[in-house]
């Protein structure tokens, strides 16, 4: 009896001792992962973020940052992590949810000190447009530039540096002492040094892999190959609101993809606004730098219900709502507005859409921006909330 249990004691040391440092490291590092993540991150098994399934008819695609499954896992949790605000409450998605395609419900979204100035921007199919402009301001030039931006704002995430807030750097510091980022640093760069640089990559990975091609009209341009005509799939009034989407109004249409050109239905760069002037806090203050909007897919989720009020200031609370208003624009500060929408208005200047579109028409066009939803984007585990608190 003692010999077995002598025997035994002898074949744990030497089961632990014929452990490599490599593995015995990556076993100390997966332990620190679990006490944050549970079984949801995993140093050898990571999910696939190349945006591999992106249909072939898609046109435009950011480059100069390809995915790495990798970083985009680090972004991922750093989007998540309420320890990138000043007091440990706000994260990325507090603002853009899943659940609403990666927006707010809110019509301003709360922060550290006070509630955001525009309403959140879905971030669906982000990488997927013309143009490399972002916010409605189109205020910086590249998605990495974009990231870093709500953490320094004061009244968002609170690393400002003003009316003395901490600093971006008083960030990285804080950063580079939590124990699942030492180790998540050193698995993607080989160390764990924690700079903007590094986050601003890997953020905007995870939030360029964001995507949305799994909708109703995907399976009718699937199934037909021709972005012009009616979709099979589709019922008659889609199929109305599908031809006064892309039709002009000197045709008979609405002109909508003058400016939302399918199959990304995002807008270019440069467009000035759309008549939509208004801030959030005073309805009488003009905001006109909003050039900039979110790509039309998934304005609602797939229960039907809105993922948030419409435009930068939350006025329109129903796509009727925001159908009228380009239905019959009456703008007295008309510099402001894209001529694009007073093409075909006749010789007397611009002086509004004035459609006329019918009730009927109306309705069309919304049951058609219906069938840009998606389902994967609400509901798939490598864009979720990994932490397990």
């Amino acid at each position: 009896m003692k010999f077995s249990f002598i025997f035994l004691i002898l074949m744990v040391v030497l089961t632990f001792s014929c452990q490599s440092p490599e593995e015995d490291y990556i076993l100390t590092d997966q332990a620190i992962l679990e006490s944050a993540f549970g079984t949801n991150i995993n140093l050898e098994v990571t999910a696939a973020y190349q945006n591999t399934e992106v249909p072939s008819y898609i046109r435009f695609a950011l480059s100069g940052n390809a995915i790495d499954d990798k970083k985009a896992v680090l972004g991922r949790i750093l989007f998540y992590d309420k320890q990138l605000s000043v007091d440990n409450s706000i994260s990325c998605a507090s603002c853009h949810q899943q659940e609403n395609a990666f927006s707010d419900t809110g019509l301003a979204s709360v922060g550290i000190n006070g509630v955001t100035s525009r309403h959140s921007m879905r971030l669906v199919n982000t990488g997927f447009k013309t143009g490399t402009t972002f916010f409605w301001d189109e205020r910086v030039n590249s998605l990495e530039a974009q990231v870093t931006q709500p953490i320094r704002d004061h009244i968002e995430m609170g690393f400002s540096g003003q009316q003395e807030a901490p600093t971006f750097d008083d960030l990285l510091i804080k950063l580079s002492q939590i124990d699942y980022y030492q180790v998540l640093f050193n698995h993607v760069y080989g160390d764990a040094l924690i700079t903007e640089e590094r986050l601003q990559e890997t953020l905007s990975q995870f939030v360029l892999s964001i995507q949305s091609f799994d909708s109703k009209y995907d399976e009718g341009l699937i199934a037909t190959g021709n972005l012009e005509g009616p979709f099979p799939n589709y019922n008659m009034s889609e199929n109305r609101g599908k031809f006064l989407f892309s039709t002009a109004p000197q045709n008979g249409g609405a002109g909508c993809v003058s400016c939302h050109a399918a199959p990304e239905f995002a807008i270019r760069d440069n467009i000035r606004n759309n008549g939509v002037i208004a801030t959030i806090a005073n309805p009488t203050v003009y905001d006109h730098n909003n050039t900039r909007s979110p790509s039309l897919r998934d304005l609602i989720n797939p229960d039907g219900n809105l993922n948030g009020p419409l435009m930068h200031n939350g006025s329109f609370t129903t796509l009727l709502e925001m159908i009228e208003h380009y239905n019959d624009i009456d703008m007295t500060d008309q510099q402001f507005v894209d001529p694009l929408l007073f093409q075909g208005r006749g010789a007397n200047g611009p002086i509004g859409q004035q459609l006329n579109l019918s009730n009927t028409d109306k309705e069309a066009l919304a049951n058609f921006l219906k069938t840009l939803t998606g389902n994967e984007i609400y509901t798939k585990v490598k864009w979720s909330d990994p932490f397990i608190n």
